[in-house]
This record gives structure tokens, C-alpha cells and sequence, in this order.
């Protein structure tokens, strides 16, 4: 059986769609925030990954926003753009005015089902919410072909009036269904069940795809989101690293992987270069400066470790032993060693290349380079994950209001630690000297001096790029706002001037993040 689609053709019965909401679902993370540039190198990687649809934010919510779904729209070719819109008037035509210039498009348009969200949220009677069903899509077909209709809290909507509604989109032009676990709420046998349901039931519903949007609040998302495809779903929306709202979404990796792990579950097949994963799960922490756990499946530190003496000896006589999968079919490497000091730029931008960042402007390599010469006088040994950090840290980050330009400390057990501070803001540059209880506390003192603020420090950690006693610091600050929270990483040889970076990291993002307005029912 096939489904034609006006942005995928013809479809087998077999074929995935990777719809990814770490733009607009994943940075509605606490703590996340990405400015427009972050969002576009984010865009870009996704790109490159093969994600068939990227839902690039919901225009309606900030002029910030706007302009960032508008600017994927213009520059990232490939996946099917989305803008994210309520069953309102201005929420889609915003949708559409900022999706105009993609390549392909869609607008994704939603509303609540459930009996708790249509009494309490919308203030709104079935039939009511049945006519904004039809009057959406309707004024999102206006802007496109491709339109993806949800039912909010569908999990827990009475099955009968989700059949209605669903039919009802469909009619009015809807090209894709979703039906969301917004809440975390369901079990896999619920999944099957539904999509079983909807698909059998509804006139139409084999014509359209469905599509399954889950949420890890009992965590399971990814089993949830797998149940929903062998009941009929055909796209999987899912984030990398599995960021969203509160426990988060399905993780993409987890999800693609599962599917080329076990064909013989699940038989389906999805474009993902799977090769990119890490790169792309390590760009997204060090723009958000939130890590992933170490025991995080297919992208955590230890996801391919083996400590255990009986797993040792296995993984000697045969990898398959206690490896299901092979730690290069996402990414991983082994710890190699690199350059040094006397290697040149033709030579650093071959490596760069081979480290996924082949599309530095000469302006950013050139700051990369200069920052690598550093670090080789600095450092005995240059392993890929220190030019990995260093240039994330300097080219990821370069387009901020708050720039680091230099740092001296003096600090010991006899006298006050001090530290001279000089900031560039807005390309003005700025020079504080502060004292402080350590030489971390005087830094942070000069940032505040010369960059005044309320937030307030709720964590501070630090952690190694590397081994040995050179490695590269990569430390993580917290900061919390008029209950706005940020994570911010830097990373150096110097573990303060790291921690001076990872603080600078998150004032920009937090500067952002006031900005942002969050209209009601972000949530999808």
C-alpha cells in the first residue's frame, strides 16, 4: 500500500518519516534557549542528518521566533520546513508568512481534545473544538499543500470524538494526523491500540500519514513511539538528545537506532545518516550547554564502554558479544591524536572537515586556527576532542553580545584572589578587577561589574575534554532569572578562564531568553 504525499510522493508502507522538533519542542526545555545563528547552525546539522521534516519553531510566539522559522526557511534546503500554529487566525497566517520562502513546506496546526484540556484550557464545548479543527486546516491550506493537524492530550481524548476530529481534519485537507502523548501519559499497548483504532475507523485515515508525537514523563517515549508505528504511524516526531518539555521527547537517535537495530521488530526503513548522530548530539550540548547523562543510550560517554572484567574478555574474543550495535555507526571514534604546533592552516582545515565543520567561513576558521595554535603551546598532546571543544566553543558562540577577550588571576592561601577581567560588549570593549573568596568567585565578580545582573549562580561544575593533567576544562554554570533558567559551557586549559567562558555562555543565552514570550499551549 502506498501513500501519496504532496511533499514525499508516493510512499511504500515500509518508509519512516524523521520529523524533528528539537527547534521548537526541544528548546521549550527548561534552561534551553538559542539565539537565531545557534538555531541556523542547529538547522543546518539536522539537514545533514537527514531528518525528512524540521519543525523550525512557532512564529507566533516572538518576533524572535518569527524571524528564525522565516530564516530557516530562506537558507536550509533539504527537509520540510514547519511553523507551529494554535487553531487561531494569527498563529497560521504568521505560520505561513514565515514558512513562504522554504523549499518545501508545512504548516502545523493544533488544538486540545481531551475532555480536561477542552474544559479547563479552551473553555470550549466538542462541537466548538470540531469546528476549529476544520476552520485550521482550512486556513492553513491556504499557505500549503502540506498540512499536519494535532490533537493536543490525544492519548486522553474519548476515542470516539479523536475519530471525529480526525476525520474532520482530513476533510478539510490535512496531509498528516498526529496524535500526541503531550503529557507522558500513555503505555505502549495504549499507542497500538490508538493508531489501530484511528486507522481502522476513520474514513480517509489510510490516505493521510499518521503520525506520533510522544513524551517521556514515565519514560516511555521511544517505546510509546515505536508501539504507535506497528499500529499504523508512519512519521515519528522525535528531538535529538531527546530535549523538550519537562522529562523531554523521544529521542531521535534512540528511535532510528532501534529501528536499524532490530529489523526484525521493527521493519521499517527512515533516511537517517546515523553515521552524524554524535556530531549532531554533541553540537546540540554545546549550544545549549546541557550534556547528556553518561549512561545515555547511543550518545553517552559510556554508551559503548566496558568496565566489567567478563565484558572485557567477551569484547576481546568477539565485539558482538556485548555490542549490539557498532560504536562508528553513530559516530564514535577512537581518541586520536592530532596535530601540534607546527602544523599548518591547509592541514587544520583538512581536519576540521573530517570533524563535520566543513563549512566554516575563512573569518571562523581563521579564529579557530589562531585558537588551536594556542592550545598546541599550551598543551602536550591535541586530541580530536579538543578541537572539537575549542571550536565549538569559539565558532558556535561567535555571533554574541558578550565576548571574552582576556583574563588575569593572582589568587594563593595569603592574599584575597583577584582577577582583571576584560569583556567585549557589543563590540565595546570593557575591563573590570574584582576580588572574590576564590579565584572563580573573583572572575564571576568582574563579569558582574562590568555586565550588572540579577541571576543568580545555581551550579558550577567542571569536567575533562581529555585525560591527563593539560586536558582542557570543560565547565558548566547555571543561571536562574525571574524563574528563566540557563546552562552555559566553556571550555580551556585554564579551568577559570573555562568557567569565565561557560558563564559568558549563559548571560548571552539568557539575553535571548528574555526576549522570548511564551503564549499559551506551546505544547503539542
Amino acid at each position: 500500500m502506498t501513500i501519496n504525499h504532496p511533499n514525499f510522493g508516493a510512499m511504500d508502507d515500509k518508509r519512516v518519516i524523521i520529523f524533528d522538533t528539537t527547534l521548537r519542542d526541544g528548546e521549550q526545555s527548561p534552561g534551553f534557549s538559542m539565539n537565531i545563528d545557534e538555531k541556523l547552525r542547529m538547522a543546518e546539522a539536522l539537514a545533514a542528518l537527514g531528518v525528512d521534516v524540521m519543525e523550525a519553531g512557532f512564529p507566533a510566539a516572538s518576533p524572535g521566533d518569527f524571524e528564525s522559522v522565516t530564516r530557516i526557511a530562506e537558507s536550509i534546503k533539504g527537509p520540510v520546513i514547519t511553523g507551529l500554529a494554535r487553531a487561531a487566525v494569527n498563529d497560521i497566517t504568521r505560520a505561513g508568512e514565515a514558512i513562504r520562502a522554504a523549499e518545501r513546506k508545512r504548516i502545523h496546526t493544533f488544538i486540545s481534545t481531551s475532555p480536561l484540556h477542552m474544559k479547563y484550557k479552551l473553555r470550549m464545548e466538542p462541537e466548538t473544538v470540531l469546528e476549529h479543527v476544520t476552520s485550521s486546516v482550512t486556513l492553513a491550506r491556504s499557505f500549503t499543500d502540506d498540512v499536519e493537524w494535532s490533537a493536543e492530550d490525544g492519548t486522553r481524548t474519548d476515542i470516539d470524538f479523536l475519530c471525529r476530529c480526525v476525520e474532520a481534519a482530513i476533510k478539510a485537507g490535512a496531509t498528516t494526523i498526529n496524535i500526541p502523548d503531550t503529557v507522558g501519559y500513555a503505555v505502549p499497548e495504549d499507542m497500538l491500540r490508538i493508531f489501530s483504532t484511528v486507522r481502522q475507523r476513520v474514513p480517509g485515515a489510510d490516505r493521510v500519514i499518521l503520525s506520533a508525537h510522544c513524551h517521556n514523563d514515565l519514560g516511555l517515549a521511544v517505546a510509546n513511539t515505536l508501539a504507535a508505528v506497528r499500529g499504523g504511524a508512519r512519521q515519528i516526531e522525535c528531538t535529538i538528545n531527546g530535549i523538550g518539555e519537562r522529562a523531554g521527547n523521544a529521542s531521535l537517535e534512540e528511535v532510528v537506532m532501534a529501528i536499524r537495530t532490530r529489523p526484525d521488530a521493527n521493519p521499517y526503513h527512515h533516511n537517517i545518516e546515523t553515521t552524524r548522530i554524535l556530531r549532531t548530539s554533541k553540537l546540540l550540548s554545546t549550544i545549549t550547554g546541557f550534556d547528556v547523562q553518561p549512561n545515555k543510550a547511543i550518545v553517552g560517554r559510556n554508551a559503548f564502554a566496558h568496565e566489567s572484567g567478563i565484558h572485557q574478555d567477551g569484547m576481546l574474543k568477539n565485539a558482538a558479544t556485548y555490542e549490539i550495535m557498532t560504536p562508528e555507526s553513530v559516530g564514535w571514534q577512537k581518541t586520536s591524536l592530532v596535530m601540534g604546533k607546527h602544523s599548518g592552516r591547509a592541514a587544520f582545515r583538512d581536519k576540521l572537515s573530517a570533524l563535520g565543520y566543513g563549512d566554516l567561513g575563512d573569518n571562523a576558521l581563521n579564529d579557530a586556527f589562531n585558537r588551536f595554535k594556542d592550545l598546541a603551546d599550551r598543551k602536550k598532546i591535541v586530541y580530536d576532542e579538543d578541537i572539537v571543544a575549542l571550536v565549538d566553543d569559539e565558532v558556535v558562540r561567535g555571533h554574541q553580545r558578550i565576548k571574552f577577550v582576556s583574563l588575569e588571576v593572582w589568587a594563593g592561601s595569603k592574599a584575597k584572589p583577584r582577577a582583571l577581567l576584560e569583556l567585549e560588549i557589543d563590540g565595546e570593549k570593557k575591563v573590570a578587577d574584582e576580588r572574590g573568596d576564590g579565584p572563580v568567585d573573583a572572575a564571576f565578580n568582574a563579569i558582574h561589574a562590568i555586565f550588572p545582573h540579577t541571576a543568580a549562580l545555581q551550579l558550577f561544575s567542571v569536567g575533562a575534554v581529555t585525560e591527563g593533567t593539560d586536558a582542557q576544562a570543560r565547565c558548566t554554570v547555571r543561571l536562574e532569572e525571574d524563574g528563566k533558567t540557563v546552562d552555559g559551557q566553556g571550555a580551556d586549559t585554564d579551568t577559570i578562564v573555562a568557567a569565565v567562558r561557560a558563564y559568558i555562555h549563559a548571560l548571552n543565552k539568557l539575553i535571548t531568553k528574555r526576549a522570548r514570550t511564551a503564549p499559551e499551549a506551546l505544547s503539542a
